[in-house]
């Protein structure tokens, strides 16, 4: 019985120590039932109805005392003096100081990447911080005007706080490594909709690439960038739902050399920010077979778009550039082109570009 009593003991030291929430209901809720007993006891009869005395308790404890209620009696006053007033002042102020507190710790989390992201679904996740880099991927993603609205994720193992707290579309979270299963998890990977991998190195990228592969969802997207081209061919002999990018310098100030505003062309085409921008659109199940002259014609008188190739997969890893005008297309096929703004499904007239 004693050693029940000393836990007991300890227990009631430990909440007050850390004027838990517990502890803090249970005070608050006792001085309010004292208090509407000691005015009991003095006949304030007005203030005793459960809505009437909620909202004269509040208001009178936290001292802003608008007098449309309050004691009349000369037990009453020197109740609200002695007891109410003072004790309950001082319950305000730590309710206060421990709402301040818990604001301050969310915000704090959130800024140095601690939150719980398990929750998120369709989302995309940048693996991987560069001080330049990074900020142009995701100014690209946002300036996507016709874009699904789906959240960003930076995830990163760099030592620091949230970069872009400037951007409400853009989450934050700082994990040990990109391999353990459950930092993976606290950043929902199992059900994000892409994913972007950009490492510190290759040797990074690489092993991450090849951790989440695996883990993602059948629809879910990757890309990964390598500045040595050797380890694109290695990853994708492993993982067939990666594609990879590799610095292509050499071929660019090559074909600007002998092409002049060729790279002028390359940087219209990959960036959101001005002019025409390069997209992909899948087309729909159901939809019969139509030739790419046809989607060619249409693209280009309704959208202004010109269609630049087909691919059979998301990673186009088999892709038919500039085919033949004669050349069938099916559902599930991608349609890659150039235009102003990116054509959404929606928008296309299936039934009629099939029917000819």
């Amino acid at each position: 019985m004693p050693v029940i009593f000393k836990r007991f003991i300890a227990m009631i030291v430990q909440h007050v120590d850390k004027a838990s929430w517990q502890m803090l209901s249970l005070v608050t809720f006792a001085h309010m039932g004292l208090t509407w007993i000691a005015l009991y006891a003095a006949n304030e009869t007005a203030l005793l109805g459960l809505n009437t005395f909620v909202y004269y308790y509040i208001v009178t404890t936290s001292t802003v005392g608008y007098g449309d209620f309050s004691a009349s009696s000369e037990l009453g006053r020197w109740v609200v003096a002695l007891w109410q007033i003072p004790f309950g002042l001082a319950l305000f102020g730590i309710i206060l100081g421990k709402v301040g507190q818990l604001a301050t710790f969310w915000i704090r989390r959130a800024m140095t990447g601690n939150k719980d992201f398990s929750h998120m679904t369709d989302h995309i996740i940048i693996f991987g911080w560069h001080s330049v880099r990074t900020k142009k991927m995701i100014d690209y993603i946002l300036a996507d005007t016709k874009r699904k609205a789906r959240r960003i994720l930076l995830v990163v193992t760099d030592e620091m706080e949230h970069p872009f707290l400037h951007y409400p579309e853009v989450d934050f979270a700082k994990l040990m490594t990109f391999t353990d299963d459950s930092e993976l998890t606290r950043v929902a990977l199992m059900s994000a909709d892409k994913v972007i991998i950009d490492g510190k190195d290759d040797d990074q990228t690489f092993t991450t690439a090849l951790k989440i592969s695996p883990i993602v969802k059948p629809t879910c997207h990757i890309s990964a960038h390598f500045e040595d081209e050797s380890k694109v061919s290695l990853l994708l002999m492993h993982c067939r739902n990666v594609e990879c990018s590799s610095s292509k310098s050499a071929e660019i100030l090559v074909r600007s050399m002998q092409d002049p505003g060729s790279s002028r062309v390359q940087e219209e085409l990959l960036s959101t920010l001005h002019g025409d921008t390069q997209f992909c659109l899948e087309v729909p199940e159901g939809v019969a077979t139509f030739s790419f002259g046809d989607v060619f014609q249409k693209f280009k008188a309704q959208y202004n778009a010109i269609v630049l190739g087909v691919a059979h997969d998301l990673s186009a890893s088999d892709m038919d550039l500039n085919p033949p005008l004669d050349y069938r297309i099916q559902s599930g096929d991608i349609l890659h082109y150039i235009a102003p703004e990116r054509i959404l499904v929606t928008e296309v007239d299936w039934t009629k570009l099939a029917s000819n």
